[in-house]
């Protein structure tokens, strides 16, 4: 068991708080129960005489009942009084030395106190004092005064040593104590074995399970908290055993998946490795005739421009082609690294427009852009650009109508949304799904004129899956809205 155990903690708390309140019950017992003594012996001299005065308003003072009640209450409490009249004749006594009893009356009314006295209260009607007896060594609470009718009194209490009387208490309190916090101690570990007993064994257990054995199971018969604990963990138990089942039966399938899309992806990239191959050789003819053409081969100087300027527009396409299939062929084989970092996106877009703003006016188009504040994404910063750039010059090359393309960042849940609309007619319905295919053209002719190859949206396809980012384009009546979303750093 190791230091830092429960059952060590838990019976250290317990004998700890006992072995405080015991302590504290001394401190509080030897700082206040003298003080706590006399307070009461002072009430009791209060009640008593404010009985008498009661007596003396009641005329009641020289009844039997009354007598009765006075020996009753002086006998209860240790008491000794004496009412005399202005001519020193006793009215009432209790107590057996009367004759001294007077004369400390006597002495109170017409001398000033001993040096042994201190006055605890003082009132025209009575005086509350306490008087150390020099024969007895003891110490005396006396109340003495006039009464309403006239009539001397005189109440007084022994101390009885109550400092004595105090250090036996605490002495005792501190025997009980140091016996209570022992056999509380011993009590106390029995009884934490017993309460610590289930959690132990469900530290095991836990133990076992990290393991991935999920054969332990919590056995407990009581209803309390840690059995519930230990119920639900052998519910746990059972559900990470299947799930873990489940895990191993589709990391099989997943493993058969995987090697079958390997398969398909090698077949692709075979496919797009053949096709640049076989691109490159017609490629490099075709430019090389038409830089011989362009020399003078041909006599007739306007067919020979005419057909050059063809030949070298068409090798300028096909090269095109072959470095978008490369590029292609390089995202989709996981060949080109993606560097996920921090940007701003409103940046990146308002850089690129200003270099694009060019060929925008060229074609007669307006570009809007309204975001001002800054936004910041998690993604490749530079594929990203390649991104916006086949969407933007997708929007330029299907622009009409009104000529206008709008580009939009719009935050949403987690993420920031960016947009690239141009007004113009809207995608067939059926040609949606495909949009994203290679070489796929919606309008062959018109991608025919101004030289497009059907590879730009595959591009930004493979760019956004390996991110593992959102894609995708939205019809509009007067348009159509390319968009694709990018992760917001969170602030």
């Amino acid at each position: 068991m190791g230091k830092h155990s429960i059952r060590r903690q838990f019976a250290g708390i317990f004998i700890g708080l006992m072995a405080g309140t015991i302590l504290l019950c001394w401190f509080l017992n030897n700082t206040f129960l003298e003080r706590y003594y006399i307070t009461n012996k002072q009430t009791v001299l209060m009640d008593v005489y404010a009985d008498l005065q009661r007596a003396v308003e009641t005329e009641t003072l020289e009844s039997e009942s009354y007598d009765l009640k006075l020996q009753q209450s002086c006998a209860k409490h240790n008491l000794s009084l004496l009412v005399v009249d202005a001519n020193s004749r006793t009215i009432k006594i209790s107590g057996n030395d009367s004759d001294f009893m007077k004369r400390q009356l006597l002495q109170h009314v017409f001398m000033r106190p001993g040096e042994n006295a201190t006055v605890m209260e003082e009132t025209p009607q009575y005086i509350i004092q306490r008087v150390g007896d020099s024969l007895s060594q003891m110490e005396y609470i006396e109340l003495w005064g006039v009464l309403g009718n006239g009539n001397f009194f005189i109440i007084r209490t022994a101390l009885e040593g109550i400092q004595d009387s105090v250090q036996i208490a605490n002495r005792f309190l501190a025997y009980v104590g140091i016996l209570a916090a022992l056999a509380s101690g011993v009590i106390i570990w029995a009884v934490s074995r017993q309460v610590t007993k289930p959690i132990l064994q469900l530290t095991e257990i836990s133990r076992r399970m990290a393991h991935l054995d999920f054969d332990a199971r919590y056995e407990g018969k009581s209803r309390n908290e840690v059995a519930v604990l230990g119920e639900n963990i052998n519910y746990l138990s059972e559900t990470l055993e299947k799930t873990i089942s489940e895990l191993k039966t589709a990391n099989n399938e997943l493993t058969r998946d995987i090697e079958k899309k390997n398969e398909i992806d090698e077949m692709r990239r075979e496919f797009l490795s053949n096709v640049s191959h076989e691109l490159k050789t017609p490629i490099a003819l075709i430019q090389g005739y038409a830089e011989g053409l362009m020399e003078g081969v041909s006599d007739d100087a306007e067919s020979r421009n005419f057909y050059c300027e063809v030949i070298a527009d068409e090798a300028t396409k096909m090269n095109e082609m072959v470095k978008k299939l490369l590029t292609l062929n390089q995202l989709e084989s996981g060949g080109d690294k993606i560097t996920m970092e921090r940007f701003d996106i409103t940046a990146l877009i308002r850089n690129y427009l200003q270099s694009a703003g060019i060929l925008a006016k060229q074609n007669g188009i307006t570009v809007t852009f309204t975001q001002e504040e800054p936004v910041c994404v998690w993604g490749d910063e530079f594929k990203t650009e390649e991104v916006l750039m086949n969407y933007f010059s997708n929007a330029v090359n299907h622009c009409e109508g009104k000529r206008v393309i709008d580009v939009k960042v719009l935050r949403r849940e987690g993420c920031a949304r960016i947009s690239v609309f141009n007004t113009g007619q809207p995608i067939p319905e059926e040609s949606l799904p495909h949009l994203w295919e290679k070489f796929y053209k919606v309008d062959k002719a018109r991608t025919r004129e101004y030289g497009g190859s059907g590879i730009g949206l595959s591009i930004v396809r493979a760019i956004m899956e390996s991110m593992n980012q959102e894609y995708g384009v939205i019809n509009y009546e007067n348009g159509v809205a390319f968009w694709f979303e990018l992760e917001l750093v969170k602030e």
